[in-house]
């Protein structure tokens, strides 16, 4: 039979462990991007919303004219 031993730590010390890691794991293995790469992402990421919202507006438009003002004509 094995044996083992199960130790329990309290939440203090769960959540200051948790912390020191994080900050570890941030500060030296994370790699950050320079100002060029998040100038870039984020002007990506604008044009991507923008032509997203352009053509969500379109089908709104579209789907308003065919539901609201042609379809009632078809049926009265």
């Amino acid at each position: 039979m094995a044996s083992e031993v199960v130790t329990t730590t309290g939440w203090w010390t769960t959540t200051v462990a948790f912390v020191r890691d994080s900050y570890t794991e941030i500060r030296h293995k994370t790699t950050w991007p320079d100002f060029p790469q998040t100038r870039q992402a984020s002007i990506a990421i604008i044009i991507f919303v923008l032509a997203i919202a352009l053509m969500i507006s379109l089908m709104d438009i579209v789907l308003n004219l065919v539901l609201v003002n042609f379809l009632p004509s078809l049926i009265s």
